[in-house]
């Protein structure tokens, strides 16, 4: 049986041209298209362009400003680790990587699968805490765009949340460390505050039963445990473009609100996996703006994208797959935010015991 995982993107345009940003941002807007209401799949279509269109000139300015998003190469290398790390482990498996809203996009990968002979399909989303329009929202994309190839039935398994994998907390701890030494600073001085700052979601999500704050929250406190940070705040990236509530608070709040009483501030970007804009120029440029207009200078820890054991630790995860045993042994359980035969997660509540 020939086997497959697709690491599943979010994707970036790699490149600042008008037109592709705008394709970009129109499949992110119907993407969402389910936070209001359309009477029909070409209204949603319409409102889509219209909220591109009106995003578009500022997101414009942020990719020429970095020149173009670092995500796809990211991404490419990622992929590229992980099937040599599953190689030296004696696994014979391809490796794909396929994105929601940029090339190579993921209603395109299935016809790659079939040419290839794939048999057996494994989605593993790049996204350390589960959310419903990254981590659910790809992997449904994924098997949908399987299911309406014609002629092409694998097996198909897929991999939620994993923010809870041992080693994934000492990555980011032992990053955010390193970047303390190396900046010769303290977290728990008293002139100094530390920030976690995760993407941001709409409220509807959470309101209908999604768990991503829960996520955020107990990953902060595990990681500032770790490196012993005692106190911490949270702050959210949103990108309010429908006029909807989102999570709160926003980092750019929290950030402005700490300059009375310290006088830097380090923010940790806690749900990312790569170098995108929401980094490179939300954080480092728009932030650091923020920041400095009450006085505080903001120190950003890097994203740890090429850490040499994050493929070890995506190869541990997709190990009970490949090797055919059953996932729990390594406490991947039925995924409840995608309750759907076949995919596991480290998230998922176990039943009440009886007494």
């Amino acid at each position: 049986m020939a086997t497959a995982i697709v690491l599943l993107n979010f994707g970036e345009p790699a490149d600042p041209d008008r037109e592709t940003v705008l394709e970009y941002l129109t499949r992110i807007f119907y993407d969402n298209a389910s936070l209001e209401d359309a009477e029909s799949e070409e209204e949603a279509w319409e409102r889509s362009r219209e909220l591109a269109q009106r995003r578009l000139p500022g997101l414009m300015e942020e990719y020429e400003e970095i020149g173009g998003s670092p995500l796809q190469g990211q991404a490419g290398d990622q992929a590229d680790s992980l099937e040599a790390t599953l190689a030296d482990r004696g696994h014979d498996v391809e490796i794909y990587h396929a994105m929601q809203f940029m090339e190579p996009l993921i209603d395109d990968i299935p016809a790659t699968l079939a040419d290839d002979g794939i048999d057996e399909v494994i989605a593993l989303p790049i996204y350390p805490l589960c959310g419903p329009s990254t981590t659910v929202s790809s992997i449904d994309s994924l098997e949908e765009a399987i299911d309406d190839h014609d002629d092409y039935d694998p097996a198909f398994s897929a991999i939620t949340g994993w923010h809870r994998a041992p080693t994934y907390n000492r990555i980011r701890a032992e990053s955010i460390g390193s970047f303390l030494e190396e900046n010769d600073i303290d977290p728990n001085d008293p002139d100094t505050a530390f920030v976690f700052s995760a993407h941001g979601t709409p409220m509807k999500y959470l309101d209908e039963g999604f768990r991503y704050d829960q996520y955020v929250e107990e990953h902060a406190e595990a990681v500032a445990g770790i490196v012993g940070i005692d106190d911490y705040e949270i702050g959210y990236q949103n990108h309010a473009n429908r006029g909807i509530e989102w999570t709160a608070p926003e980092t750019e709040e929290v950030v402005e609100g700490l300059g009375e009483d310290f006088e830097r501030v380090v923010v940790e970007p806690m749900s990312f996996m790569h170098e995108q804009s929401e980094t490179l120029v939300e954080l480092d440029v728009d932030l650091a703006e923020d920041a400095a207009e009450v006085g505080l200078d903001l120190y950003r820890v890097p994203v740890p994208h090429d850490d040499p054991r994050f493929p070890e630790l995506l190869a541990d995860i997709t190990e009970p797959f490949l090797s055919q045993f059953a996932p729990s042994y390594y406490q991947l359980r039925q995924c409840q935010c995608r309750d759907e035969e076949g995919t596991y997660c480290f998230n998922a509540e176990l039943p009440p015991q009886d007494a």
